[in-house]
């Protein structure tokens, strides 16, 4: 059974964290009247080939309105994956500018973000890095003739992607763009040679077949792998985001080559935590699970879980089948990067908490997709140079391309429900 798709951001078991020390409690310089910051940069998870890096900006000058932090690879690394801020790079030069929601930074204050990277031989470590311009220098650095205006940092834009297209009407099948019918059918015929040792088809638990088992929606069950509390405002702004960003690759469908559903509704019905106290509401609107820990992090339900019972009937849900989860969200504190598969998505829940009202939240998305079967382009590119959401840091919302690569699993695998 293939049980998840994995995403390189996952350590593997026994691969210990690497604290990177030499020359890197620096610090960064902001343009303001006075200014000073320190950088931490390390390396928490490392394999063959690729690593995660985290960065931290500990503000000790004047207030910023934004950053944007530079710095050299030493060794020819490359980044292919980021969150919490838009990373560009040119060669080893590297441009990490905030994202929408954590430009500010007060006194004293820090703000975090992280990435996926690739390496070759050698994965040493910057030691340099300079913010809004300024090189570190490791104290608050006064500027002559007092406070001038803050010059805001200049934003770098996302990745050009095509954008999206509307469905066609529900009479259309399989008529892709002629540009888009070469990379497809590689995209294709690649995943049929490598999904599920090779039997593809033999799979029975892919986001569609959950989909479909449930005549058209899907349940969530939330695995909160952190020690903060969640008040009731909290819990709904998850549910709302999920149902949003779900939509986004839903509509994709919708009037597609017989696809039956208008629209899928998703529901939160469970929460997982170690202690009952960090869940501040007290009505029943959703099970919750209590300390049962799994791959260190509270697990949902076993016998509620699509997962543990791809049969599709659940005697030993407490909740009965109407509560059983397809997918659980599993937010968990630290985590650089994300994971999918067909028992749901993971994530930094710092990441997600902070973009819980942005308009896409990429590293969701990118997983989702591969609840669905999507593949992952580390090691090669269909469509060079374009971008597109499952190719990750090349896009940060669903593209053509993806669009279309969505709608090829439905091709194949629609006559399995009937359609």
């Amino acid at each position: 059974m293939m049980r998840a798709k994995r995403r390189a951001a996952l350590v593997a078991a026994g691969v210990t964290a690497v604290a990177v020390t030499a020359g890197l409690a620096t610090t960064v310089v902001a343009q303001a009247a006075a200014a000073g910051c320190r950088v931490t940069y390390s390396v928490p998870s490392q394999w063959s080939g690729g690593f995660t890096g985290n960065v931290a900006i500990n503000n000790l000058g004047d207030p910023l309105t934004s950053w944007r932090l530079t710095w050299s690879w030493p060794s020819g690394q490359t980044i292919t994956q980021a969150w919490n801020s838009t990373v560009t790079q040119s060669g080893s030069q590297v441009t990490a500018n905030n994202a929408s929601y954590n430009g500010s930074i007060a006194t004293n204050g820090t703000v975090s973000f992280g990435f996926n990277g690739q390496f070759s031989t050698t994965n040493t470590a910057p030691t340099t890095f300079a913010l809004n311009g300024t090189t570190c220098t490791g104290a608050i650095t006064p500027t002559t003739g007092g406070p001038g205006p803050t010059t805001p940092a200049p934003t770098t834009p996302a990745p050009t992607t095509p954008p999206p297209t509307s469905p066609p009407p529900s009479t259309s099948g399989w008529n892709p763009p002629s540009n888009l019918v070469a990379p497809l059918n590689a995209v294709w015929t690649h995943q049929e040679q490598t999904y599920n040792n090779g039997n593809l088809y033999g799979f029975r638990n892919y986001g569609w077949d959950q989909l479909f088992a449930n005549r058209g929606y899907i349940n969530y069950c939330v695995r909160w792998d952190s020690s903060a509390s969640v008040t009731a405002a909290q819990r709904d702004q998850i549910h709302a985001a999920l149902a949003r960003q779900y939509k986004k690759w839903m509509d994709v469908m919708v009037g597609h080559n017989g696809f039956p559903y208008t629209s899928v509704p998703v529901k939160v019905v469970g929460w997982a935590v170690r202690d009952r106290a960090q869940l501040q509401w007290t009505d029943n609107s959703v099970d919750i699970y209590v300390n049962d820990i799994r791959e260190n992090a509270p697990q949902c339900s076993a016998p509620c879980g699509r997962f543990f019972n791809q049969g599709g009937t659940y005697p030993n849900c407490p909740g009965g089948a109407a509560r059983h989860y397809d997918h659980s969200l599993w937010l968990t504190d630290g985590f650089g990067g994300g994971a999918g598969g067909d028992w749901g998505q993971r994530m930094g829940r710092e990441y997600f908490m902070g973009a819980l009202n942005s308009e896409n939240i990429h590293i969701f998305l990118h997983e989702l997709g591969h609840t669905y079967g999507l593949d992952d382009f580390y090691d090669w590119d269909p469509t060079p140079g374009q971008g597109f959401i499952m190719k990750a840091g090349s896009a940060s919302q669903i593209t053509t391309f993806d669009m279309w690569m969505f709608r090829d699993w439905w091709r194949h695998l629609k006559s399995r429900y009937g359609y």
